[in-house]
């Protein structure tokens, strides 16, 4: 015999169930307002949320797919793909560029095989979030300006320009926080590889995950690099498969970075140039 009170929960949860909540991908379609990239290369000059809801590819071996010429443009790829790999290792195309503007926000795309996957150059307020990025032939992302943020990005496998003998996974001035930085290499030899560059005062280097780093020749590897004062570097994850030359983590210098709780394995240099930091510190 069947309870009354299992009757109740059963028509409860198919009520649940009629009720559900649409797609994530729905949801930021909504957004949209009809905004949408149909094809590439293009350039969007009118400010709002842009969208992508298909896979997207261009052989354009310099430019960019997507220029972004004004302010306040939200670019939202929904994880659909940006490609660039029929151009080949020869590229100079960029994936997503924008130059001297304020508040761009890119997110939620999956960018292949262009020589910088996303360049926001100068301006400010910017974000970069939520993003995948394979086979960047030069640097995966690349930001400057003030008051930025480069958030929870995946950079895979970043290298392989030609005749180049240096690779970039994130060259920021930023926040940079919470991505994974896997696979930076070069085809030249003796080659320079930077899982990290961080350029500015103040900022945040925290919670990334940098590995898989492979100089060829008597090059080498730096897994963060901070070139300005007054950085915290904190709980973040630099390894090596096989010792390597250079540095897990190089701070702008011992009186003015402050350094913690950083796990660093198998680089010669270890961690330097930092202030091992306390949970309070200070100093003038």
């Amino acid at each position: 015999m069947i309870r009354p009170s299992h009757v109740a929960a059963t028509i409860a949860l198919a009520a649940l169930a009629c009720t559900a909540l649409p797609t994530r991908a729905a949801d930021s379609y909504d957004s949209c307002e009809g905004r949408f990239i149909q094809s590439l290369p293009v350039t969007i000059t009118s400010q709002g949320v842009w969208c992508l809801r298909h896979d997207l590819s261009t052989a354009i071996g310099a430019g960019a797919a997507v220029t972004i010429a004004t302010n306040n443009v939200t670019l939202n790829c929904n994880g659909y793909k940006l490609g660039g790999l029929a151009a080949g290792d020869t590229s100079q195309a960029t994936g997503v560029y924008a130059s001297n503007r304020q508040n761009v926000t890119v997110r939620g795309c999956n960018l292949r095989g262009f020589n910088h996957g996303i360049w926001i150059d100068g301006g400010g307020g910017h974000v970069v979030a939520d993003n995948r990025l394979d086979n960047a032939l030069l640097v995966g992302i690349r930001v400057s300006g003030e008051h930025n943020r480069v958030i929870d990005n995946a950079v895979f496998d970043t290298g392989g320009a030609t005749e180049r003998t240096e690779a970039y996974g994130i060259i920021a001035s930023a926040d940079v926080i919470g991505n994974t930085v896997a696979g930076v290499f070069a085809t030249a030899a003796n080659t320079y590889l930077h899982g990290m560059l961080v350029n500015g005062d103040g900022h945040q280097v925290r919670g990334n995950v940098i590995r898989g780093l492979a100089p060829a020749g008597f090059g080498a590897a730096h897994g963060i690099v901070a070139t300005g004062s007054g950085m915290t570097i904190e709980g973040n994850r630099v390894s090596s498969a096989t010792l390597i030359g250079g540095n897990g983590i190089a701070g702008h210098g011992a009186a003015d970075t402050f350094c913690l709780d950083n796990t660093v394995a198998r680089f010669a240099g270890g961690i330097t140039q930092c202030r091992p930091s306390s949970t309070n510190d200070s100093f003038l």
